[in-house]
């Protein structure tokens, strides 16, 4: 499939339209790169973080949760390599003044205006750089985390000993990272603020090939009970120079977007490289030792790193839908930002009565949303533009026969169900995914 331009540009008018995703400081003239979620994005992203929390920690039991520090000891930064290491390759146009990443660069010439000369390369390093405290001086420099691994890491004893784990266990986090990406873009595929969704997990070194593939297995079948298709997915390995130096063996899970394949996960074997590296610069031992076998060793670490505005974005492109007469946003019912829309037919009659009473008691477990004005058929196409599963609609038959109307967004199917029966028949439809 090629890209699609015109489908990107689609999505992002949608998505300001509707309140999912805004430009960051628009009132300013925005934010370059940077953008805030309104109340139909913050309901689907915290619906996204749940799924994949629970789909960690909840259905694993020897996987448990942390929440760890944005700012962290600039010394962490020396050891996993991001002080030396965390660059890109800067170059400018000297015609232009374009600035660009040199491995992004297809040919010798710039694409914004043809000329062929380029200032010569220079390493360009992604982390941002703060001062703690009153002074600004090179003592007190500090980083905002280009990643949330490392606090995993340095908190990997901690762990162990204050919640009893054994090898094999995993810690996962969802949380803030920055990275002053030189050439962002693509909407929120590639931001400087971003939210990562990871989980590293503990191994003895004998048990690596094994839980790689394991886990290469558990995470592409995420995505598809996200509501992605197949078609759409693919497993990317990573060879020669584009592995890590940390990495034995790497993963991409890749989504075929408007703008073509790129990685929405990555899954690493990382060996003992950041266990080791911390043992040596913080001086303290991270060795775990087997009671069972007496053995002392660095455990291995399996890693899975998923992007969560990466998903997000993939989620809206999957589901963006355009039919004959109607746009909407095919969202998996579960994690649809409104998953229930209740229309009384009209205001008046007692209907709105019916309305809130079914709102009160749907409320607590659904997101609902109250839609009382325009046409039914106005309403309808309101609510799948949101991507709103289930439209209920109150008419003067409820008054008698305290039944509603069900009507289904994908299909346009309607059932007629009694109100007493509607709370169990929308649970089994929009609880999580978990077995």
């Amino acid at each position: 499939m090629k890209p699609d331009g015109s489908k990107m540009e689609k999505i992002v008018s949608l998505c300001k339209r509707r309140g999912i995703v805004f430009p960051s400081s628009e009132i300013y003239g925005g934010l370059n790169s940077c953008y805030d979620y309104g109340p139909l994005g913050a309901e689907l992203k915290r619906k996204v973080k749940n799924f994949w929390w629970q789909s960690m920690t909840q259905v694993h039991s020897n996987i448990v949760g942390l929440d760890s520090s944005i700012l962290m000891h600039p010394k962490i930064w020396e050891a996993s390599g991001h002080i030396s290491n965390f660059t890109d390759p800067l170059v400018d146009c000297k015609k232009c003044k374009s600035r660009f990443r040199q491995d992004h660069l297809q040919s010798d010439t710039c694409p914004n205006c043809g000329a062929k000369d380029f200032t010569e390369a220079r390493n360009f390093n992604l982390m941002f750089k703060t001062f703690m405290g009153p002074v600004e001086n090179q003592g007190n420099e500090i980083f905002l985390r280009p990643e949330t691994a490392q606090g995993i890491y340095v908190n990997y004893q901690n762990v162990l000993q204050s919640y009893r784990q054994k090898v094999p266990f995993g810690i996962a986090q969802i949380g803030k990272a920055f990275r002053n990406e030189i050439t962002p873009g693509n909407f929120i595929f590639r931001t400087r603020e971003f939210e990562q969704m990871e989980m590293q997990y503990f191994i003895h070194p004998s048990q690596d090939d094994e839980s790689i593939t394991r886990w290469k297995e558990i995470r592409f079948a995420w995505y598809e009970k996200l509501g992605i298709s197949k078609e759409n997915l693919r497993l990317h390995k990573h060879e020669g120079n584009e592995l890590a130096h940390y990495a034995k063996e790497a993963y991409d899970i890749e989504y075929q977007f408007p703008f073509g394949w790129s990685e929405l996960e990555g899954i690493h074997n990382r060996t003992d490289f950041d266990l080791q590296r911390h043992q040596k610069y913080s001086g303290k031992n991270l060795q775990y030792f087997d009671e069972q076998s007496k053995e002392k060793y660095i455990p291995y670490i399996i890693e899975t790193s998923a992007g969560c505005d990466r998903s997000i974005l993939c989620i809206l492109s999957e589901a963006y839908t355009e039919e004959e007469d109607r746009v909407l946003m095919k969202f998996a019912p579960f994690i649809a930002p409104i998953q229930v829309a209740i229309m009384p037919l009209v205001k008046k009659d007692g209907l709105p009565d019916i309305a809130d009473d079914l709102s009160k008691t749907l409320r607590k477990r659904h997101s609902i949303f109250r839609d009382d004005s325009g046409s039914i058929g106005r309403r309808y196409r309101r609510q799948d533009e949101v991507g709103t599963p289930f439209c209920i609609t109150i008419d003067y038959e409820s008054k008698e026969d305290h039944c509603v109307t069900l009507r289904e967004r994908d299909s346009m199917e309607q059932i007629r169900i009694r109100i007493d029966d509607l709370e169990n028949h929308l649970q089994e439809k929009l609880e999580f995914p978990l077995d």
